[in-house]
């Protein structure tokens, strides 16, 4: 039988308790505790902590403490530019992928982690976890919720409080629980940046 280390990433059920797990978890922790702790100052060591933290992260992200991720950002593959606000959550028992110049509202859940329905499975505290994708220039709503198995397109704008429980397409606006695509990114949206609000194009 597989090791249950190397279940995590494989979509089976598997005990998250299982000691290796749980000591690898803990370095990562200890790493994340670190990062959380930094001073405003202190940009070139959280940029250093990041490096260490994630699997990937590119040139020109800013990530705002606190963060929060169960492994310390180990399953966390970001593109370059990418921006987090306050208390942005990873449940990054496995992959969490998002592209180049995503931006993160405050308060945003990105969890990749679940539990069987059958209770006597949940009783034994077994788990599964689905990599969740996230594509390039997204800009995620504070408070939105992004549950496990979720692949969502390019230049998406997810509503603030959405909860996104099925994949979303390339180039639209999707609000709301569950989260629904309300309709495209269209040529109004190069002339209006918010309402009646127009986009000054000469002086950007």
């Amino acid at each position: 039988m597989r090791a249950m280390k190397d279940r995590m990433h494989t979509d089976e059920l598997y005990l998250p308790g299982d000691e290796e797990i749980m000591a690898r978890q803990t370095q990562c922790l200890e790493r994340l505790y670190e990062f959380n702790q930094t001073r405003p100052s202190e940009s070139e060591k959280r940029q250093a902590l990041l490096k260490e933290m994630f699997a990937e992260i590119g040139e020109g992200c800013y990530i705002e403490p606190p963060l929060h991720a169960n492994f310390g950002g180990a399953h966390l593959h970001f593109g370059s530019n990418v921006y987090a606000n306050f208390n942005l959550t990873c449940v990054d028992d496995t992959h969490i992928y998002v592209g180049d110049f995503t931006m993160f509202g405050p308060n945003v859940i990105i969890a990749t982690a679940g539990h069987p329905i059958l209770p006597e499975l949940r009783e034994q505290v077994y788990q599964y976890n689905m990599p969740v994708r996230i594509g390039r220039n997204c800009w995620i709503g504070a408070g939105a919720i992004i549950v496990p198995g979720i692949t969502i397109g390019d230049n998406v704008v997810v509503g603030a409080g959405s909860v996104v429980t099925k994949d979303l397409p390339s180039n639209v606006i999707a609000v709301g629980n569950p989260c629904r695509v309300l309709r495209e990114v269209n040529e109004q949206d190069r002339v209006y940046y918010y309402k009646d609000r127009r986009i000054d194009w000469e002086h950007l």
